[in-house]
């Protein structure tokens, strides 16, 4: 697809996957809509932005706040005259089991990571109808297919995203609209920089970098597959894991509730 001159808009573009998606996106000659909470960061991503001679616009928003999407939806539609590519990429995790989590604490997961992705694409979808054209990609994680202890909270937002996703994906046929997610494994961003991750491991020799993120991401701007799981070879897991749950899910449940055991250690 010829991405030149198409408008895209990044949820989460201050720093990480969204930054460098704008950056993938810019040398490919689009429009770049930024939007984060910090307006200061936005900045700083749209000035990089200019070795690219393309048409920026900063939007400092909150996604969990959906008055702040509709006003941010009318500045940018202002602007544009609609979005061609929605990512919805902001999100977050606090680690920690469900019972020493605050309800706050889980319900503010959700906010970010699910009903941030409802706000923006209920705001832009309507248009994309109407023109019979766009693409929203949602940015997950593998985490959408496991269920984990110390980030179940955050499991339950990428499972729902990936849910939706999947159902929208079914009313959109015939509209000439798509609807991907992105699922990567653990990257190398800072996203781990919340306090609650310190006393754990930040990242494994695995770990992906923003820049292999982001380029599945333009993939799947185009893509009329449901799920981009990154790398490939996790799709394995998932199988697996869907096949032989009665197998596969002690495992990783006992690997993971070791890990959460250590973290209470003083």
């Amino acid at each position: 697809m010829n991405y030149k001159n198409k408008t895209v808009l990044i949820t989460g573009a201050s720093s990480g996957i969204g930054k460098q998606t704008a950056i993938e996106f810019a040398k490919l000659g689009s429009n770049i809509i930024l939007v984060a909470r910090r307006k200061d960061k936005l900045e700083q991503v749209e000035n990089e932005l200019k070795q690219f001679n393309v048409t920026t616009l900063v939007c400092s928003c909150d996604v969990s706040k959906k008055d702040q999407v509709e006003i941010m939806s009318k500045n940018v539609l202002e602007e544009f005259n609609s979005v061609d590519i929605l990512i919805n990429n902001a999100g977050f995790a606090i680690y920690g089991s469900v019972f020493d989590l605050s309800i706050e604490e889980i319900e503010s997961q959700m906010e970010t990571n699910y009903f941030g992705m409802i706000y923006c694409t209920k705001n832009f979808l309507p248009l994309m109808l109407k023109k019979k054209s766009g693409h929203i990609v949602n940015v997950a994680s593998v985490a959408a297919s496991f269920g984990l202890p110390g980030i179940a909270s955050y499991c339950a937002s990428k499972f729902a995203m990936l849910g939706f996703s999947e159902g929208l994906k079914h009313e959109l046929s015939g509209t000439g609209v798509g609807i991907t997610v992105v699922s990567p494994i653990m990257v190398k961003t800072d996203f781990f920089e919340h306090p609650s991750f310190e006393k754990m491991p930040k990242y494994s020799p695995t770990s992906l970098n923003s820049k292999t993120v982001a380029k599945a991401i333009v993939k799947a701007a185009n893509s009329s597959r449901l799920e981009i799981i990154t790398p490939s070879v996790v799709r394995i897991a998932v199988w697996l894991k869907h096949t032989f749950p009665y197998f596969i899910n002690p495992i990783l449940g006992k690997s993971f509730k070791k890990q959460l055991d250590s973290t209470k250690i003083d």
